[in-house]
């Protein structure tokens, strides 16, 4: 899709988004799987199905606007998973792992809350209906929540077990 106006811009990071949601609900159940710790593992599973629901509003607002969702791949949501497989390949340690998996996690939030930011943005400067910013500002507030949680993890339980591990 050649980008020419500020709404085919919208249109093709609605597309880059949807891709990389579609991503994450395939890679959420393998960081779950990976974790060592019940609160991540438990903020992993809760955040697959905000991430399915966000996929269904993405859905909704290309039906309103009437595009397809589908065509575009997003490869800053498939770098980023890579690395997360990278991680847990490379580190041994179940509390250090868990820290890096929060790592990846996080990587993949700010990733979508700009994403949704942008998005909220152009949408409110392109005057689209409401529903279809209230539907990116809702998910961009998820994705806040889920990135606050992930620290939350971090600064009160793993950091703190990853870092009396011992070479």
């Amino acid at each position: 899709m050649k980008v020419k106006t500020l709404n085919d811009l919208f249109v093709d990071l609605l597309k880059n988004v949807y891709s990389a949601e579609t991503q994450l609900v395939k890679a959420l159940p393998k960081m779950a799987k990976k974790t060592n710790t019940p609160q991540l593992k438990k903020s992993f599973e809760a955040h697959l199905q905000e991430t399915i629901k966000q996929k269904e509003r993405l859905e909704q607002i290309a039906q309103i606007l009437d595009v397809n969702p589908k065509g575009k791949k997003c490869v800053a949501m498939e770098g980023l998973i890579e690395e997360a497989e990278d991680m847990i390949s490379d580190v041994r340690d179940p509390e250090v792992l868990d820290a890096g998996l929060i790592v990846s996690g996080q990587k993949v939030e700010h990733y979508e809350i700009a994403s949704y930011g942008t998005l909220v943005s152009i949408g409110k400067r392109l005057g689209l209906e409401d529903k279809i910013v209230n539907l990116l500002v809702q998910t961009l507030a998820e994705e806040k929540g889920a990135d606050e949680k992930l620290t939350d993890i971090a600064e009160t339980i793993v950091n703190e077990k990853a870092a009396h591990v011992m070479v």
